[in-house]
């Protein structure tokens, strides 16, 4: 029906204490597949408050995903909005474009510096930023994705179908959760256990 509607959807991704039964580790696979769907993964809190308004403005059906945390309110409160469907590059080094959804932004400028990495915030799941892809395949020799869902249909899977649809033949390495529940354990123990930390990028970038 196309009506204007915002989720807002918190814990997503690895939730730490709140337990392995509560990690938000599937909503991009079975959101992508819905058609009209808008989706944002916001990087940290002021883009957060960004992409609600952003949401609000939007015609059609929006989802915006954000992990569990706390956030000083007042600070970042904004007016602000983003560009529909516009990803934004943090870093520009050569070879290597590190595509990060979400709060996995922090991870991969981490591992940018050892790897000369070229970073882009995506902050659009879908749609994605494909003219940046695009550009981004003629200057670089590989593409790394990472997000904190579930990697069969998730976002780097949506990367890998737009690379083939465009018969772009750019290597992508797409890191994210297993094919299984995940383990109890502190966020960043999580993110070490699955290789979604700057280690992580580093050692899958070199093989």
């Amino acid at each position: 029906q196309k009506l204007s509607i915002v989720f807002a959807i918190d814990r997503a991704g690895l939730v730490g204490a709140d337990g392995a039964t509560h990690a938000g580790s599937f909503d991009l696979s079975f959101l992508r597949c819905i058609p009209n769907l808008t989706i944002m993964s916001p990087s940290n809190a002021k883009q957060m408050y960004q992409m609600l308004n952003t949401a609000f403005d939007m015609p059609g059906t929006v989802c915006v995903r954000y992990p569990r945390g706390t956030s000083k309110v007042d600070q970042y409160i904004s007016d602000e909005c983003i560009k529909a469907g516009t990803a934004e590059i943090m870093r520009q080094g050569s070879n290597i474009a590190i595509l990060a959804f979400g709060t996995m932004l922090e991870a991969a400028m981490q591992a940018a510096g050892e790897l000369d990495a070229t970073v882009v915030d995506m902050r659009f799941v879908k749609p994605l930023d494909e003219t940046l892809i695009i550009k981004l395949s003629k200057s670089h020799a590989q593409f790394i994705t990472i997000e904190d869902n579930a990697v069969n249909g998730g976002a780097g899977s949506g990367v890998s179908e737009f690379l083939h649809q465009q018969q772009i033949n750019t290597p992508l390495t797409i890191l994210g959760l297993p094919d299984t529940f995940t383990e109890q354990g502190t966020q960043n123990e999580l993110y070490e256990l699955y290789g979604l930390d700057a280690t992580g990028i580093i050692n899958a970038a070199k093989q």
